[in-house]
């Protein structure tokens, strides 16, 4: 095999012929998949689903900018990414806004207010079922 500016050298035989240009990639787009994933896995912690979904959102939006503009290829895995990272901070932040409706619920308050004038064991055990039955489980 013979390249057009160079002699073919007994080296050169198994060589594939290369493209003359640099290897394209996209790593952001890599990135925004694999914290999209974890995102995804952790939403229920706030590191994993706020932060790590937030980062796979914007590096999945920038990745598939780059793809979109033909300066880097792979522009479904950066759309991926952003999707997978939107959803872990979505749940994430449904997760945050639950728990906080219920520790700002009347009878949360009264359960906490309950377990703190409790002396024994057995009074925070009827908070725990007075909670239970005023909560409606």
């Amino acid at each position: 095999m013979s390249f057009a500016n160079h002699p073919e050298t007994p080296g050169d035989y198994g060589r594939t012929p290369s493209s003359g240009g640099a290897t394209r990639s996209n790593g952001l787009a890599i990135a925004a998949l694999v914290l999209g994933i974890v995102a995804v896995l952790l939403f229920w912690t706030v590191f994993g689903g706020i932060l790590l979904g937030l980062l796979a959102l914007v590096l999945g939006i920038i990745g598939s900018r780059r793809a979109r503009g033909g300066r880097a290829p792979h522009g479904k895995l950066s759309i991926v990414g952003a999707v997978l990272g939107a959803l872990g901070l979505i749940g994430s932040i449904v997760i945050i806004a639950i728990g906080a409706s219920i520790l700002n619920s009347d009878e949360f308050k009264d359960f906490n207010d309950c377990v703190r004038h409790a002396d024994s064991q057995s009074e925070r055990d009827q908070c725990s079922q007075d909670y239970e039955q005023d909560s409606g489980n």
